[in-house]
């Protein structure tokens, strides 16, 4: 049980210390602006399906979550299962599933396991721990359908470690599931100061120090890496699937953390992201988009309690 609470505690301050600054229930901006006023780079759809004629054209398309909304993920479903529709070759990839468990994934895919062995076997209640319910319906639609589902996460055992020790405490073993070192990219100024502003934020709770927002932004970005590699290795092998990226809109946000290390793994890949709900709480830059599209819903976000 203290293993779990430690996992569960970790799990969390990595999923949401970014999304803090993001999420469209962290705060209230001191002047409401609309969402085309607040991210006029970006396109505003009060509709999802006005993304659908960009998306079908993507290759890569980044449905960037807040983790706790059902609202999302209902959407999430519904725009999966538009696209599928126009292209039966549809890879879903998911950062709620850590990559050692693909071969779980795979075998519930193939009615080898039930879905509660998947979830027993994949450890998703220690490992990810969000409603299984979120999830469900689209490892469902997945199933029935026949299409592939790519666990995206590195293990939370690398990411735990890396944000104690640094990358150069992991062991050959531990490696197994990342990229190369080399590949490991943290020069992006504008993409730490983002993540270090919500560390700071975790910090002044009275946890961390400069050296420990270090790590923490290099655990960030060995998802990010980690994940995109996924995507890039699964697009080389089979280049007439379009994957669509099921992952929290920290990883998405200005291209920073999964896109823009798909696209320097595949030059000239067309990609489309998504944030399904508005960022709040945030400064925009007017001059860049935060997403190709913003999806303004009128309704408030359900909340996992």
């Amino acid at each position: 049980m203290k293993r779990r609470k430690k996992l569960s505690y970790y799990l969390l301050f990595f999923t949401f210390s970014l999304l803090l600054y993001i999420s469209p229930t962290y705060a209230q901006d001191k002047l409401e602006l609309n969402c085309t006023q607040k991210f006029p780079a970006s396109k505003c759809v009060s509709n999802w399906q006005q993304m659908l004629p960009e998306l079908h054209k993507a290759q890569v398309v980044y449905l960037g979550e807040t983790h706790d909304s059902e609202i999302d993920h209902q959407n999430q479903l519904k725009i999966i299962q538009e696209l599928h529709k126009k292209n039966q070759k549809i890879a879903i990839a998911m950062e709620m599933f850590q990559a050692p468990y693909q071969g779980i994934v795979n075998q519930y895919l193939a009615g080898k396991i039930t879905e509660a062995q998947l979830i027993e076997k994949s450890e998703y209640n220690q490992r990810w721990g969000f409603p299984w319910e979120y999830y469900a319906p689209m490892l469902r639609f997945a199933k029935e359908k026949g299409l592939p589902v790519l666990a995206l996460n590195t293990p939370s055992e690398v990411t735990r470690k890396v944000a104690r020790q640094g990358l150069s405490s992991l062991t050959p073993a531990e490696r197994k599931f990342i990229p190369p070192m080399k590949e490991i990219r943290t020069d992006n100024q504008e993409y730490r100061q983002l993540a270090l502003a919500a560390f700071r934020q975790h910090q002044a709770g009275g946890h961390g120090n400069s050296a420990s927002a270090d790590r923490f932004f290099t655990a960030q970005v060995l998802w990010d890496e980690t994940m995109a590699m996924g995507i890039a290795k699964f697009v080389e092998a089979k280049p007439n699937y379009q994957v669509v990226v099921l992952a929290g809109q920290g990883h998405v946000v200005y291209g920073y953390g999964i896109p823009s290390r798909v696209k320097r793994r595949l030059k000239g890949i067309k990609q489309r992201s998504v944030l399904l709900s508005m960022p709040s709480g945030m400064t925009a830059k007017k001059e860049k988009a935060i997403a190709d599209f913003i999806y303004e819903r009128k309704t408030p976000t359900t909340q996992a309690k």
